[in-house]
């Protein structure tokens, strides 16, 4: 699909002479990466890597269908997975978590669902990780063991949070391997590349899997940056490239699809750190995302140049710095990282303390600097704190609250909305036009985030003439089918629904027990004991009421003595056909006195009958 010269749209012209669209059969072939082809299926040759791109080798008839499933990010921000299937053949696209909403307490989080593998799980030929945030790989340990365990592929950076995270899981072994840029993989039917982009975390790329049908690109998390943290703007020339060469589907990231222009550069937030950090006189407390590994890089770059100590607290930052710096990403002077307890061996205006917790969360290490809980930071007259984040939709509360906490303390606060010391990660829309110019797909199908986000993104393609029958605005679980040239979003859905992950249980915790927990948090627990005669179903002696999370029980004598009352009336009228019957009267009890709780308070706590028979 070409672009029309007048009006910016796309249409289904032909291609212009001398450069007509490749036939499945003469695109790229044996894919070979730094001297080695990847093939899963097969024996590692010695062939030396090509100068120029082989032709495409050809797997299949093409006479099958390419089946496209996302199992998670179409319906909320994280969960990231999709799932490539043709023939005999299945790769996965990212495997991430997502974090639990306020109505799901006690739950960790929450993975995708593999139900639709069961029972194809030799067929999965490997888990390609876009890049190493939690959003994307935070499933891994859950369920890449429990379906076949196949090989994890990632970018140095990517394969290291990786492995580090499993060091959590040691009695689960899981292959990851560490690939580069410009390493093809040969998975079944499935040839696949990667094109660098920018993200806020290094080694984030973009996947392009060639398929007997045609090439489905995968953009995972990304924006344009011209001037980014680590030097390296996205692969302009490669995206065109592959664009040439003619793109069949194109998943497009959501998540700032709807706001206008480009996405600011991380150098312009360098640029004003720099400014920040050179003009304080005191401390300065810096609060990130513990993966925002390129806002890190620079921090410690700045405070090398201005001969300011840094001090990190935060175990997953910690983390993920000690990652990049053994890979050379970061590179650190010595002397330059002090040790968190050691922040009041040296002048304020010398150090910066670089911390997780901008979200507000209640344990990490800005949190505790609030509320005067940290073991070595306590906030003084003239220190700065910096939210260098943007605020998560669900937590702005919380980190209001956290706002006005540092200002009651008397610090200086700085945020992304008075200066500019946050760019985000994403693209927005003018980005996402050009991204679209560039690979030229016949289908865009948008992903990661809320539906609104999705529909945004696909009135971005509409404004450049995208038929709207050539967009796939999907549900979790929809399947997308796809023949020679052809696309279609069809009925057929697979199962998607949420698999918790609470302390050790992984999909243990069921709607029910859920709804329970709710129940429990929104109107508490009244237990009640009852002692019966197993003979005559009689109650013997007075029955006892507890209350947890309802009422105060000394504050209310008459609602309990009425509540006894009613349960004796209960017992008293039950029907009972003998000793096994003890189901049936709890089932009773639940219902009588959870209705007479209502009535006389209009809420209805969760009642646990005990039976004791004597």
């Amino acid at each position: 699909m070409e672009q029309s010269t007048n009006t910016g749209k796309f249409s289904d012209a032909p291609r212009a002479s001398g450069n007509p669209p490749p036939h499945r059969s003469e695109r790229r072939g044996p894919f070979v990466g730094r001297g080695r082809p990847m093939n899963v299926r097969g024996p590692v040759s010695g062939q030396p890597a090509a100068l120029a791109r082989p032709p495409m080798q050809t797997f299949g008839t093409g006479k099958e269908k390419l089946r496209v499933i996302v199992l998670g990010g179409l319906e909320e921000v994280g969960r990231n997975c999709t799932l490539l299937e043709y023939g005999n053949d299945i790769i996965l696209i990212d495997m991430g978590l997502q974090f639990p909403e306020e109505d799901m307490p006690g739950i960790d989080y929450i993975i995708p669902n593999m139900s639709y593998l069961r029972g194809k799980e030799n067929r999965v030929r490997g888990v390609i990780i876009t890049h190493g945030h939690y959003d994307h790989i935070g499933g891994i340990p859950h369920t890449v063991p429990r379906i076949g365990n196949p090989p994890i592929f990632g970018l140095p950076v990517t394969a290291g949070i990786v492995r580090k995270r499993q060091e959590d899981y040691p009695g689960v072994q899981i292959n990851v391997k560490e690939i580069s840029i410009d390493d093809r993989l040969v998975l079944g039917n499935f040839q696949v590349e990667f094109v660098h982009i920018n993200h806020s975390i290094p080694d984030a790329v973009g996947v392009i899997v060639h398929t007997p049908i045609g090439t489905v690109v995968h953009t995972g998390d990304w924006k344009f940056d011209f001037t980014p943290a680590d030097g390296k703007p996205a692969d302009f020339s490669k995206i065109a490239q592959i664009g040439s060469q003619g793109v069949l589907a194109l998943m497009g990231d959501s998540t700032n699809a709807g706001q206008p222009g480009h996405q600011i550069s991380e150098g312009e937030i360098g640029a004003t750190l720099r400014t920040l950090i050179e003009k304080a006189t005191g401390r300065l407390i810096i609060g990130t995302f513990a993966s925002m590994l390129s806002r890190i890089k620079q921090i410690i770059e700045i405070a090398q140049d201005n001969g300011r100590k840094v001090a990190i607290d935060g175990f997953s930052m910690k983390t993920n710095v000690e990652i990049a710096k053994t890979l050379g990403y970061i590179k650190i002077k010595p002397g330059t990282l002090i040790d968190i307890n050691q922040v009041d061996d040296y002048p304020l205006n010398k150090v910066i303390v670089m911390c997780t917790g901008a979200q507000g969360e209640e344990r990490a290490a800005l949190m505790r600097i609030a509320n005067g809980e940290h073991r070595s930071v306590n906030l003084v007259q003239g220190d700065t704190v910096v939210f260098s984040s943007s605020i998560i939709p669900g937590n702005e509360r919380t980190v209001q609250r956290l706002k006005d906490t540092l200002y009651r303390k008397g610090a200086e606060v700085i945020h992304y909305q008075m200066m500019d010391v946050h760019a985000g990660g994403h693209a927005k829309n003018e980005d996402i036009k050009l991204m679209l110019m560039l690979f030229k797909p016949k289908y865009y199908i948008p992903i990661e985030g809320n539906h609104f986000l999705l529909r945004e993104n696909a009135k971005v393609a509409a404004s450049l003439g995208f038929p709207k029958e050539n967009i796939f605005v999907a549900d979790n679980g929809q399947v997308m089918q796809f023949g020679e040239g052809t696309g279609q979003l069809t009925e057929e859905r697979v199962p998607t629904s949420y698999v918790f992950v609470d302390g050790l249980g992984v999909g243990d915790v069921s709607e029910i027990v859920l709804r329970d927990r709710q129940e429990l948090a929104a109107d508490g627990m009244v237990v009640v004991v009852a002692v019966i005669d197993p003979k005559t179903g009689s109650l013997v002696g007075t029955p006892q009421i507890m209350s947890r999370g309802f009422i105060q029980m000394k504050d209310n004598a008459e609602l309990i003595d009425e509540t006894q009352q009613k349960l004796r009336l209960t017992i008293h009228g039950h029907d009972r056909n003998g000793a096994t019957d003890n189901e049936a009267i709890k089932e009773k009890i639940r219902d009588d006195i959870g209705a007479f709780l209502f009535t006389k308070t209009q809420r209805r706590p969760m009642v646990l009958p005990v039976i004791v028979e004597v």
